[in-house]
């Protein structure tokens, strides 16, 4: 536990009469509610949520750093819950000096760093020796994995890397935004590029070697994942970490992808949930589901397609349905972008956008080349985005 003095105010004085911060980690098998009781924290905020709001109070992961804010009295006066990398539980003190609680933004700074370094040694060791950044050095070679082999390595090669890390309270949180990497093998520069939160080659042809297949073929979504949304009419932020698919009561649910189950059982508002870890620190979530199917329970390893739960309503569900979430390294992310049966290649309207993309992303690593940069800020690739 990390205690620390707040010298400045930050967004909407989120820090404002604030004396100290407690950082802690949550622990495995905590849920919400215990938590609020164990700091005599009234759990009618709970409570008196939508069953929205409920779900997602239920999107807590061990691990999570989070914080508590304390007055100058050492009473809590605010606590700080990351949910996803866009938005976090806050429990607060309201003008009557009773505990309430909200959704809202979580407030990051984005860094833009570029690395070019010489091989002598494995791309993992290099980059993890240049960085520091243990997260960086597994993103390349998962981005890589399905596309370049690296026993064809040889010493004096280089790679290269444009990225984006996001900080928080002084700490990088979330996963590195890899934009373009390149690695040369033999001498032959081999690029990767990200677009619309896939990776291609110079091609345009996806590279990305883990797919997922619908859990329910053929079901209609109904709602789709959305990380922060400013709702309109509420004047407050919402949140969808996952993919809604419409179904029948009974349904059969499938495995989208081969793994091991991690997780069966209750889990708050998302009711009876399965949960399976994949490779690549991928773990997918079925949530709301009516029963399990036989032999399924933690630890039991499951094939891609493999029966595993039926489509329910239990939990905060307002109707049949069932809640897919997919998650790298504990941060929800779109299940859309993964789940496919094939490998796509890019339209011929995509592909204008994506070379648009590429033009402005190369001329960074080839600049990197001229400076040879093993870890440096750039401050003029801040206004390039996935299009």
């Amino acid at each position: 536990m990390k205690k620390f003095i707040l010298s400045i105010l930050t967004f909407m004085n989120l820090y404002a009469a604030t004396t100290s911060v407690e950082e802690l980690t949550w622990p495995q098998g905590d849920t919400f509610l215990t938590f609020l009781e164990r700091h005599n924290i009234p759990l009618s905020i709970y409570y008196n949520l939508s069953g929205e709001d409920k779900e997602l109070a239920s999107e807590l992961s061990a691990g999570t750093k989070f914080q508590i804010l304390r007055d100058t009295n050492d009473n809590i006066s605010q606590i700080l819950i990351p949910i996803s990398n866009e938005i976090q539980i806050h429990v607060f003190k309201d003008f009557n000096d009773d505990y309430s609680l909200d959704f809202i933004p979580i407030v990051y700074e984005n860094e833009n760093f570029i690395l070019n370094v010489e091989i002598n040694d494995s791309p993992y060791r290099e980059i993890k020796r240049a960085t520091n950044d243990e997260a960086l050095a597994n993103s390349f070679n998962k981005a890589f994995s399905g596309s370049v082999n690296f026993k064809t390595l040889q010493k004096g090669d280089r790679l290269a890397i444009v990225y984006e890390r996001k900080k928080r309270l002084g700490r990088y949180i979330g996963e590195p935004n890899i934009k373009v990497a390149m690695i040369e093998t033999r001498g032959k520069k081999n690029y990767i590029y990200k677009f619309n939160d896939v990776f291609y080659n110079a091609n345009g042809k996806e590279v990305e070697n883990f797919l997922l297949t619908r859990p329910i073929p053929n079901a209609r979504i109904s709602s789709r994942f959305n990380p922060k949304r400013f709702h309109p009419v509420l004047k407050r932020y919402r949140a969808h970490l996952g993919t809604d698919y419409a179904a029948p009561r009974g349904t059969k649910i499938y495995a989208a992808g081969d793994g091991v189950v991690s997780f069966v059982g209750t889990k708050g508002g998302y009711g009876k949930t399965v949960t399976i870890q994949h490779s690549s620190g991928y773990m997918t979530l079925y949530a709301h589901v009516n029963g399990y199917a036989k032999g399924i329970k933690k630890g039991k390893k499951v094939k891609k397609g493999q029966l595993i739960a039926y489509v329910g309503s239990t939990g905060l569900s307002t109707g049949p349905h069932l809640h897919f979430g997919l998650y790298k390294n504990g941060n929800a992310i779109n299940p859309e972008s993964i789940v496919k049966i094939t490998k796509s290649e890019l339209s011929k309207s995509k592909k204008i956008e994506f070379n648009k993309l590429k033009e402005s992303l190369n001329s960074q690593i080839q600049a990197s080349f001229q400076n040879h940069t093993n870890k440096a800020p750039l401050e003029d690739i801040a206004n390039i985005t996935e299009i």
